[in-house]
């Protein structure tokens, strides 16, 4: 795979975290709640549901590859940033978030 599709997949999964995250916290009023949902709950259903059950988990926990954890990354990263956002924005005064 091309590192072209992998910054691509990167900056895709980063902004859909991001906004699915902004927009969680506004409706819920949490900060952190997106960033906790992909670590707690996106992430073990997504290597459970891929998981095959003929592998040992670890085994299958090797097998993924740089962009598999790349993407992973930046997905938890665009969640954390979209807590952030939120914070900083309460903090400036603005109440509808």
């Amino acid at each position: 795979m091309g590192w072209l599709v992998v910054l691509i997949l990167m900056v895709l999964f980063f902004v859909m975290m991001f906004g699915i995250g902004f927009i969680l916290n506004m409706l819920m009023k949490t900060t952190w709640f997106p960033a906790y949902v992909f670590i707690i709950v996106i992430l073990p259903i997504v290597v459970y549901s891929l998981w095959n059950r003929e592998q040992s988990f670890w085994t299958y926990v090797g097998s993924y590859r740089l962009v598999d954890y790349l993407t992973a990354i930046a997905g938890l990263f665009g969640a954390i940033l979209s807590g952030w956002t939120i914070r900083k924005l309460r903090q400036g005064g603005y109440k509808m978030f």
